[in-house]
């Protein structure tokens, strides 16, 4: 018979098999497996798994984050234990809501890259974060994908941009406005001639030619927002650089709706063009907006009205 070990082996090979990289959930699993091996249980109970979420939980961490790890693989070891229970989604509260996005105004975004320009002596550092920051103004990408682009990623000529495996293993295509192509090319031809010859797979790079870092990013993104006043200073906290992306967003949706377009039909296509799992997770920009919100009362309206 398969001990708990091997049970978490085959669990973590067949769900990334699927695609799904499980970093952090892999590591708490083994957690709980010890933790299980410690209470000499041979199969999951909603205690045991109450009482290793409620334990104490690494940094940002929730226990209904934790309880939905375990339930995964409780449904899975229940299909060879009966005795193995499934803990109820319930079992625990979640302790805080999803943070509304801040909606950066035009003019907040102008005087942000502005500043960007002259935040150093640097002036190559100053032009890559420039370039940076309004790629992700304008494009919707997360952090993370945009500093992971490569050079071979960024397809000046045709306008687009290949965001490869992001979440689940998707990869998805990004086209890019005239203008925004021609600062990308500029950014471009410094770049080679900072790097003179030199093969940096990075499409982003710091002045010495290495990969940009989240810390490093957030660092700058921090300095320039007190600088222009976005921040105040002492805030713990502020708008985020994730902001970019949710102003997106919510910009294109408010634009179909003024344009009397089928945001319910239009829907999915801005969820894969976010690179969204679920189109669940796009529907939540409808109610993280008041105005958003008040359009899409209106067009329900409308239809109960027979006026669509």
């Amino acid at each position: 018979m398969k001990t708990l070990q091997n049970r978490l082996d085959d669990y973590l090979t067949m769900r990334r098999g699927l695609g799904f990289k499980l970093k952090r959930a892999g590591v708490e699993l083994a957690q709980f497996v010890s933790f299980m091996v410690e209470r000499r249980a041979a199969f999951v109970t909603n205690s045991l798994a109450l009482e290793w979420v409620q334990q104490s939980l690494p940094a940002r961490r929730e226990p209904v984050n934790r309880l939905t790890i375990v339930r995964g693989f409780a449904k899975y070891l229940s299909a060879f234990d009966a005795r193995s229970e499934v803990p109820p989604p319930d079992l625990v509260r979640r302790w805080s809501h999803r943070a509304r996005p801040y909606l950066y105004t035009d003019t907040e975004i102008q005087n942000l890259l502005e500043a960007s320009l002259t935040r150093s002596k640097e002036r190559f550092n100053n032009r890559t974060y420039y370039c940076l920051f309004g790629l992700l103004a304008v494009s919707g990408m997360r952090v993370g994908e945009a500093i992971r682009l490569t050079v071979n990623d960024v397809h000046l000529d045709t306008g687009l941009l290949t965001i490869n495996k992001t979440k689940f293993g998707k990869s998805r295509v990004i086209p890019l406005h005239p203008t925004t192509r021609l600062a990308l090319r500029e950014y471009k031809n410094q770049r080679e001639g900072l790097l003179n010859g030199r093969r940096v797979d990075p499409f982003f790079v710091s002045k010495h030619g290495t990969p940009l870092f989240h810390a490093e990013i957030n660092r700058v993104f921090n300095m320039l927002s007190l600088r222009t006043g976005l921040r105040q200073k002492g805030a713990s906290r502020g708008p985020r650089l994730h902001d970019f992306r949710h102003r997106f967003a919510i910009w294109t949706l408010l634009n179909w709706y003024r344009a009397g377009e089928n945001v319910e039909r239009l829907l999915p296509v801005l969820s894969t063009y976010l690179g969204h799992t679920r189109v669940t997770d796009t529907y939540w920009y409808l109610s993280a907006c008041p105005e958003l919100n008040e359009l899409a009362v209106q067009r329900l309206e409308a239809r109960w009205g027979g006026r669509l």
